[in-house]
């Protein structure tokens, strides 16, 4: 049978974690920066859905956020490599994204935004890290390597594209395709459609967080950049509460294994840019995790799948 996969391994990027390491870290504080703002002026929706960034043609996006009767966003540009913030009068303010500290970051967002009439103030502590430095203290992240945020840029609207295909599966209640700033990762989400048990909580990250974002059973995947010298690129996927025999369950492609440290599927990043059809491999690894949660579940499958 001829491959349905779209994409070829050129279209996706190799992406070392320890060659963009400083990039990588500098630019989870600003996008915690960006979704912060969108957190103080956003009302809240299920699941914290609300606060994620998207991903664009040229970047990530909040979309539209209400301030009073206007409404703005804010717009990262790996291409051009600019933050643009744009106001519904048509009002704009544009600068550059090149090195610097996260604090120089962050003044400068907040003044271009002060002089959009757009004053929103935001809690400055970090979230889901360890260590973390206030804003407005952090010099010592400081580097943005244009190549590899752009490649970052490249591996998301590949793996965006094809979590949308598999979201499109779904009937019952699925989330849109997020990138959550918290954790700097990709996400969509299913839904069982019952309650789940209150979660035990999560390594830096508020109770409150995680009794909302699982709040129901779910059956989840994404894509991880990594962390230097903790993991490479992956596909991740897992369920909430995870039913008996998960861990055990035979899923498919061969390179995709339970990882019990992580308490997650993991389907290396790299055995997806060297696949012949990479959308395949990696639209096999969402549908074989999905269908282990939901049978083991014993999740309404025949009501909520499209054929």
């Amino acid at each position: 049978m001829p491959s349905r996969s779209p994409s070829r391994a050129e279209d996706w990027p190799t992406l070392p974690p320890v060659a963009w390491e400083d990039t990588r870290t500098t630019l989870h504080m600003c996008t915690q920066i960006i979704g912060k703002i969108r957190l103080a002026q956003a009302p809240m929706t299920n699941h914290w859905w609300q606060v994620p960034l998207y991903v664009t043609s040229s970047g990530l996006t909040t979309s539209p956020i209400p301030h009073g009767a206007r409404t703005f966003q804010i717009d990262l540009d790996f291409i051009e490599h600019s933050l643009r913030i744009s106001v519904d009068d048509g009002s704009r303010e544009c600068f550059g994204l090149r090195p610097r500290s996260v604090a120089d970051f962050y003044a400068e967002l907040m003044t271009r935004m002060r002089s959009l009439g757009l004053d929103v103030r935001i809690w400055t502590m970090p979230c889901e890290i360890e260590h973390p430095i206030r804003f407005e203290d952090d010099h010592q992240h400081a580097a943005y390597d244009a190549e590899f945020a752009n490649r970052f840029w490249r591996v998301l609207i590949q793996a965006d594209r094809v979590l949308t295909a598999f979201r499109a599966r779904f009937l019952g209640k699925v989330s849109p395709v997020h990138f959550f700033w918290g954790s700097f990762d990709l996400a969509v989400t299913r839904f069982s459609g019952r309650r789940a048990p209150v979660h035990p909580g999560a390594p830096n990250v508020a109770d409150k967080v995680t009794r909302e974002a699982y709040s129901h059973e779910v059956s989840s995947a994404g894509f991880w950049p990594g962390v230097a010298g903790l993991s490479d690129p992956v596909f991740y996927a897992y369920a909430y509460p995870e039913p008996a025999g998960f861990a055990q369950a035979a899923v498919a492609p061969a390179a995709a294994s339970y990882n019990s440290t992580f308490g997650e599927f993991l389907l290396p990043y790299e055995a997806v840019r060297q696949a012949t059809a990479p959308d395949d491999l990696l639209l096999e690894f969402l549908q074989s995790t999905y269908e282990a949660a939901a049978d083991l579940g014993r999740w309404d499958r025949a009501t909520r799948e499209r054929a």
